[in-house]
């Protein structure tokens, strides 16, 4: 049979086509950065979070929400889609995040699970 010998051939064709049309994308200069502070989560933020999303990702997010949703939305980044993000990280990235866009300026809590 040679038609899989044939779909093989294809797949081969359209991956490279694909990649070489990967080399020529420009992207547009990246417009929003996340709010520089002196928090130790601020540079974790920066490690973790753009290795997988623009820092536009975190004004789109409604104004003012409390730390359970920062933990939550931390936590879901880490477990549902598997950012490589350190348990003990963590607290310090949503200690960062609440209180540059969160309702927030209080004393750090530890993050819950």
């Amino acid at each position: 049979m040679r038609f899989p010998h044939l779909i093989c051939w294809v797949l081969v064709a359209l991956s490279m086509a694909a990649s070489s049309f990967a080399d020529e994308i420009d992207l547009p200069a990246e417009t929003v950065s996340y709010h520089p502070s002196d928090s130790l989560g601020y540079p974790l933020v920066l490690k973790n979070c753009v290795a997988c999303h623009s820092a536009h990702y975190v004004l789109t997010q409604p104004p003012n929400l409390p730390r359970d949703y920062w933990n939550a939305m931390v936590y879901k980044m880490k477990n549902v889609f598997g950012a490589p993000i350190a348990e003990e990280e963590i607290p310090y990235m949503v200690d960062y995040l609440v209180k540059q866009y969160g309702d927030e300026t209080s004393v750090p809590m530890p993050a819950k699970k």
